[in-house]
């Protein structure tokens, strides 16, 4: 394998995570889910140091990056909301805001052009809260901390920037495909 291939490998190996995170999480084996998710926070950090410092970017790893981490956010959503670790209303708020966002940038790229996925300073906090919330919903059932108090307070953070991130890509990319059309 060439060094410019390396972040992509590490897309690749967070997306093979996914598979023992969620067992892992089935199984109430909370401190090994953390060892997973950090060994994950660290491939991810990896990569885009890499990719950056290098310029070993490509456009396979600009798909394979955000999808990795989609990958690894909505399973553990799903499986959190599961096993009962996350509130129904949550899990239904942080998937449904990705299905729009999907539908809305599939029918973007079909109906009226390619484009490139640029994430929003509210999705990007609303990836660090998503990020957070997991972490510690694990930690509080593992070790009993941060407190579900705080745990709860983390998730209707979350629940705002996925609204709020939510309509802002609707917004945003309705007004660019109306412009698209209107001029082409």
């Amino acid at each position: 394998m060439k060094p410019r291939h390396i972040p992509n490998a590490l897309c690749i190996l967070r997306m093979l995570l996914v598979a023992p995170l969620v067992l892992l999480l089935l199984e109430g084996q909370y401190q090994w889910v953390l060892l997973l998710f950090f060994t994950a926070g660290m491939t991810d950090g990896l990569d885009g140091f890499l990719a950056k410092r290098y310029d070993w970017r490509s456009r396979l790893g600009g798909v394979l990056d955000p999808l990795a981490d989609k990958l690894l956010l909505v399973a553990s959503f799903v499986t959190l909301g599961y096993v009962g670790l996350a509130p129904v209303w949550l899990l239904v708020a942080v998937v449904a805001r990705d299905v729009v966002i999907i539908a809305g940038a599939t029918a973007y790229r079909f109906l009226v052009e390619e484009f490139e996925a640029n994430p929003t300073r509210v999705s990007k906090a609303n990836s660090a809260l998503q990020l957070l919330y997991v972490l510690s919903a694990v930690a509080d059932a593992a070790y009993a901390v941060p407190g579900r108090p705080v745990v709860e307070v983390i998730g209707y953070a979350v629940l705002a920037t996925t609204v709020v991130s939510g309509v802002d890509y609707t917004v945003t990319w309705g007004q660019r495909a109306w412009t698209a059309r209107r001029a082409g």
